[in-house]
């Protein structure tokens, strides 16, 4: 089943490259596909696994909400970094740095609320094993 899995993926990637071969500023996204891999290998795992480590983010949905806002904050880089007014306005016509902080907003409201209702099984689960 992994070969089977493998030989998709592979087949999925070169379709991909296929694609960006028609460009005409695939250097920009190849440069772009680049960089997301260092900012992620050289930034975001290392400080989740540096806050993991130090015990800040025991907590499952806590490490959960770091991965997916580091994600987030990677795929929106683009957007948030953009410098100036566009000269189409209709190119990123939305608020992005304010729907990026929404966003991280919403993960960060579930993560709690996620941590709260896992304390509370686990205490209601201690209190059912001590009480039979």
């Amino acid at each position: 089943m992994r070969i089977l899995v493998g030989a998709a993926g592979l087949a999925v990637m070169g379709f991909g490259a296929s694609l960006l071969l028609g460009l005409p500023h695939a250097t920009d996204v190849l440069l772009w596909l680049a960089a997301a891999v260092v900012l992620h290998d050289g930034l975001i795992a290392p400080l989740v696994l540096l806050v993991g480590r130090t015990g800040v983010a025991r907590a499952p949905a806590v490490r959960t909400a770091l991965i997916v806002s580091g994600a987030l904050t990677a795929v929106a880089l683009p957007v948030l970094l953009r410098p100036g007014p566009r000269p189409n306005s209709s190119v990123l016509p939305l608020d992005y740095p304010r729907n990026w902080l929404t966003a991280l907003a919403v993960i960060a409201l579930t993560a709690a609320v996620a941590h709260r209702v896992g304390r509370w099984r686990a205490k209601r689960r201690g209190a059912s094993l001590t009480n039979p």
